[in-house]
C-alpha cells in the first residue's frame, strides 16, 4: 500500500506539471517553434491518459489478488467488453485527434461539413457541434468530418478575404462592357463588400441565348454572407434597372415588339412609351 501510495503521488505532480506547461503554451507565455497553441489541451489530455495507463500498469502488480485467476478473468472480460462496446468511439477518438493536429477549422469559424452550414460552436475528440444561421445545434460525429469535406470560410477572411460571387445571365444585345461596369458597380454599393481589392467580373458562359457574368468581391465577413448576397443581389437589380438593362433570366425569344419593357416603371420615366408592333 505504501509503494502504491507512493507511485500515486509522483504521478499526480507530475501530471500537474505537465498540465501547467501545457497551460503557458495555450497562453502562447511559452512558445515551441511548429507547435500552434491550441494543440496544447488536446496534446495535454493524450498526455495525461497515458500517463494514468502507465500508473495503473505500475501500481496494478501491487494490487491485493492480483495473481488470483479470478482477478484476471474479470480483467480480461472487461476488456473484451470495452473493446466490442467502444469500437466507433475509439473511431470518432482517432478521428478527432487528425482533426486537431490537421486544423482544417477553429471555434467560430464559419464552416460547411457536406451538406452542414453555419458557425463551429463545440469540437472535442468524439464530436463536432455546428450552430447554423437559423440557430440550429448540427452534431457530427468527428468520424464523418474526417472521411467528408469541410469548406472553411472564415481561415483566409481576416487576411485576403473571402470572395462571394454570384451570376447574371444576360442577351447578346447588351454590351458586355456595360454589363460589366454594372455588375461593379452594384457590388460596390453593397455593405461589407471591399473597395479593395476591386470587384471584377468573369463571363463563365456563351450559352445559345445569353452570356453567363459572374461578378466576384471580396469581403473579411465571412458570417454575414446570406446578407451580403441578399444585399448583393437588390444591387444588382437596382442598378440594371437604372440603366435600363433588363433582367431576363434564363433566356427570353428576340421578338419584343408590341411588348412592354420588363423595368419597373419608376425606372423608365413617363415619356417611355411601348413599341409598335410591325
Amino acid at each position: 500500500m505504501f509503494t502504491i501510495l507512493v507511485i500515486y503521488l509522483v504521478m499526480k505532480y507530475v501530471i500537474r506539471f505537465v498540465r501547467y506547461i501545457f497551460k503557458e503554451i495555450e497562453a502562447e507565455r511559452l512558445k515551441i517553434p511548429s507547435f500552434h497553441s491550441d494543440w496544447a489541451m488536446p496534446t495535454y489530455s493524450i498526455i495525461r491518459f497515458l500517463l494514468y495507463a502507465f500508473t495503473f500498469i505500475l501500481i496494478f502488480p501491487y494490487l491485493p489478488g492480483s495473481n488470483s485467476p479470478v482477478f484476471k478473468g474479470v480483467s480480461v472480460f472487461l476488456g473484451v467488453l470495452f473493446s466490442l462496446g467502444s469500437s466507433s468511439a475509439i473511431g470518432n477518438m482517432v478521428a478527432g485527434l487528425i482533426i486537431t493536429y490537421m486544423r482544417p477549422f477553429k471555434i467560430g469559424d464559419r464552416i460547411k461539413i457536406n451538406d452542414v452550414f453555419g458557425d463551429v460552436a463545440e469540437k472535442n475528440l468524439l464530436i463536432t457541434r455546428v450552430k447554423t444561421p437559423c440557430n440550429e445545434i448540427v452534431t457530427i460525429p468527428n468520424s464523418a468530418i474526417l472521411t467528408g469535406n469541410t469548406i472553411n470560410y472564415s481561415s483566409e477572411a481576416t487576411n485576403a478575404g473571402l470572395i462571394l460571387y454570384t451570376t447574371v445571365t444576360m442577351g447578346y444585345d447588351v454590351p458586355w462592357q456595360e454589363m460589366h461596369s454594372a455588375l461593379i458597380d452594384a457590388a460596390l454599393r453593397t455593405e461589407d463588400i471591399l473597395h479593395e481589392p476591386r470587384p471584377f467580373v468573369l463571363q463563365t458562359k456563351l450559352d445559345d441565348f445569353y452570356a453567363a457574368y459572374q461578378i466576384n468581391a471580396y469581403t473579411k465577413n465571412a458570417k454575414k454572407q446570406a446578407f451580403i448576397y441578399s444585399n448583393l443581389h437588390q444591387n444588382i437589380q437596382d442598378v440594371c434597372n437604372e440603366r435600363k438593362i433588363e433582367l431576363l433570366s434564363p433566356h427570353y425569344r428576340a421578338a419584343r415588339d408590341g411588348n412592354m419593357s420588363t423595368i419597373p416603371k419608376s425606372y423608365l420615366g413617363s415619356e417611355y412609351k411601348a413599341p409598335v408592333l410591325v
